[in-house]
């Protein structure tokens, strides 16, 4: 293709606008140009917003926007612009809530009509291109929607009205601020034990998501309750969803969600940030039950995070993988037909691998039933009784099986991995990584997150204007453009820092984790109603376009965790450690903006419940301080049981010093007897009052099960 046929986003940075450089629309990026124009012209916009993953966007793009007769109407009738979800959350975030109040729907693509000033009066996600599925065809859309804004120009700019204020009043909280209780923890599991489905695991039914903070304060509840009705949910969750199709039983790690209630049929897109939360719960799960199952599939999204979505070379994690290779694929690269599996495995192989995983002559996939998503139907245990031999072999054969199917499917054609390194998204990878290195004692994991915490802060942060949004882009030939960072960059990566101290004791983490908190609260707090803005203030000449100077204050998770929620952890995690009370004030301020209404966001809420515990329990440190063996067992005894609000360190003796400890801890371990005579002892802070000493793991470990769980 000659850089003639090519339109204007031949020169975005971002995989997804280069993706339709081909297309024949002329399409602009978001910007003041595609404005001017639109307005100069007279044209309502076109706006499209979707990310290089999304297999409905690859769908209506082949459909839609190739068909060369839509794009002439399109080019025709239209200023058509493109955003790239994960570069621009902050415009996804506005234009969605838009959506939602129009259509009752979101997600994408996200189809948005606007005036020549960005005010959205129409809009849905996918459009087929005839009529079909109960949709209108996207030519007949366009062409009601281009008469309409020309002929009703006036019902055009009220609806255009009616919806900007529907934005405004999402999510700002105004006046909506309450007094905090501990209940609201309580009144979001229950929302989730409503919505259990016990068969499958799980909440709700199709489509099924995941919802990793909702497990979590699910597992950490039940830790200080010992409600076994909470162990049931999680625990079967976690098993089902690993066992399932929606889980990558070749290679690790999670598809985004099941189409199905059974989580045998997935959307094939892998995330990073599902894998990442996902790797938490299977963590946590563990520490909680002792399972090593959970401990495995732990191991086993790490395997394939490491393999595909990590910078093995400078650090840092990839953003996503594509569902499918091509336009016309779906799943096609992680799917089995009958005779493919039979052609890489033996025959004994075969018949124990496609009962285990239930291949078929007739799968699951419509567009090819031939066709099989491959999940856990019969247990190793099964098969070994239905086949008359021992679990061994079975267990031999089935490894033997995954094996060879991996490596063939190795052969295939690959859907596109997008090497685009997000500042907040990685600090979250940073932070599984790190917890899972913590319990399961994965150096190497250890060792790779703390490589990426130190790419982007050496890179990503800058003093003056914060972290970055984008740290690279996945093409390292196009344009790198500085995009500030969100709320969700800042809190992560407080949160990221904080982890990365309390796994190696290196100071520099913690103050960098306290400059990027004040900055965090410099451009982002609202010192009049509370909480977090999701985007930095607006200078008086900046040019604000289409909505984007509408104020927003997430709590709602979605699927990452609510800006606002981690931030309010971050600010109570630091003042466990610096007693600041400014810190406490606002982490107070923000979750009591939400507190007489997040009941009514159940799930969604769930990473605000998290929150809420911080809050209303006191933190936990446990600091270790040696370096031999005796040291070694404590820590070990220290990290197996799972608290959200525990913290532990471990520090050589002669590191216990008061300039290599934040300011509480410098108060206090250092004037403690045993310390001073370096020897290895345990030592359990909590509200800034710490127990004396223990250097023997038998009692520590006693001392430990005699705390009641709600201190931990």
């Amino acid at each position: 293709m000659t850089t003639q046929t090519l339109n204007s986003l031949s020169k975005a940075s971002s995989a997804y606008l280069r993706s339709a450089m081909h297309q024949p629309i002329h399409w602009h990026e978001w910007g003041e140009e595609a404005f001017a124009a639109a307005q100069r012209e007279n044209k309502p916009i076109l706006l499209d917003i979707g990310a290089v993953w999304c297999h409905w966007c690859h769908v209506m793009d082949r459909e839609s926007y190739d068909n060369p007769e839509i794009a002439e109407l399109v080019n025709q009738r239209f200023i058509a612009v493109k955003v790239d979800r994960d570069e621009r959350p902050d415009i996804d975030s506005r234009y969605q809530v838009a959506v939602s109040s129009i259509s009752g729907q979101g997600g994408w693509p996200l189809t948005a009509f606007l005036t020549p000033d960005g005010k959205p009066f129409y809009g849905g996600t996918y459009f087929p291109p005839d009529d079909h599925y109960g949709r209108p065809s996207f030519k007949r859309v366009l062409l009601s929607i281009a008469n309409a804004y020309h002929e009703k120009n006036d019902d055009v700019v009220e609806q255009a009205r009616m919806v900007e204020g529907a934005i405004s009043h999402a999510e700002s909280f105004a006046g909506k601020s309450a007094e905090f209780s501990p209940s609201v923890i309580d009144a979001i599991v229950k929302s989730a034990l409503k919505m259990f489905d016990p068969q499958n695991g799980g909440f709700g039914s199709a489509p099924k998501f995941p919802h990793p903070a909702a497990l979590d304060l699910l597992i950490d509840q039940y830790v200080r309750t010992g409600n076994e009705q909470l162990r049931e949910v999680f625990v079967t969750t976690l098993e089902k969803m690993a066992r399932g199709g929606v889980y990558d039983q070749l290679a690790g790690g999670f598809h985004r969600y099941s189409v199905d209630e059974r989580w045998v049929v997935p959307h094939f897109e892998k995330m990073c940030y599902d894998n990442s939360e996902l790797l938490k719960n299977y963590v946590h799960a563990y520490q909680a039950t002792g399972s090593e199952f959970f401990a495995a599939v732990a191991r086993d999204i790490i395997r394939w995070m490491d393999q595909w979505l990590s910078d093995r070379e400078r650090g840092g994690f990839y953003a996503s993988q594509d569902a499918d290779y091509s336009m016309d694929d779906d799943g096609d690269y992680f799917t089995w037909t009958l005779p493919e599996a039979q052609a890489v495995l033996t025959e004994e192989e075969a018949r124990v691998a496609c009962l285990h995983y239930d291949i078929n002559e007739i799968g699951e996939m419509h567009h090819n039933p031939a066709k099989n998503v491959l999940y856990q139907r019969a247990s190793v245990e099964e098969i070994a009784k239905r086949l008359s031999l021992h679990q061994e072999q079975i267990q031999t054969l089935l490894q033997s099986a995954k094996h060879k199917m991996y490596a063939a499917r190795l052969k295939r054609p690959t859907p596109y991995v997008d090497q685009t390194v997000y500042s907040g998204w990685n600090a979250l990878c940073i932070s599984a990584y790190l917890e899972a290195a913590k319990v399961l004692k994965l150096e190497s994991a250890e060792h790779f997150a703390l490589r990426s915490l130190d790419r982007i802060l050496a890179e990503g942060w800058h003093k003056e204007n914060g972290p970055l949004h984008v740290l690279a882009y996945s093409d390292s030939q196009a344009e790198h453009r500085p995009i500030p960072g969100v709320l969700d960059d800042y809190a992560f990566t407080v949160v990221a820092c904080l982890d990365a101290y309390e796994a190696t004791a290196d100071l520099s983490y913690f103050n960098f984790a306290r400059r990027i908190a004040d900055a965090m609260v410099e451009r982002f707090f609202d010192p009049v109603s509370g909480g977090f803005f999701d985007t930095g203030k607006i200078s008086a000449d900046q040019k604000v376009l289409g909505v984007l100077g509408t104020r927003r204050k997430p709590f709602q998770d979605s699927p990452t965790p609510a800006g606002n929620s981690v931030a309010a952890i971050a600010l109570l995690r630091l003042h466990a450690y610096t007693n600041d009370a400014d810190l406490r004030d606002k982490a107070e301020q923000t979750v009591e903006l939400l507190a007489g209404s997040a009941a009514q966001y159940g799930l969604f809420a769930a990473t605000y419940g998290i929150a809420a515990v911080h809050l209303s329990h006191p933190h936990t440190q446990i600091v270790i301080v040696g370096n031999d063996e005796l040291a070694t067992r404590l820590y070990i005894a220290a990290v197996a049981p799972y608290s959200a609000t525990k913290a532990v360190l471990k520090l050589a003796a002669n590191k216990a010093v008061p300039q290599n400890l934040p300011p509480v801890l410098a108060e206090t371990i250092p004037q403690l007897p045993a310390v001073k005579q370096e020897k290895t002892v345990a030592i359990v802070c909590s509200g800034f009052t710490c127990q004396p000493p223990i250097s023997d793991p038998d009692e520590f470990i006693q001392s430990l099960r005699r705390r009641s769980s709600t201190t931990l």
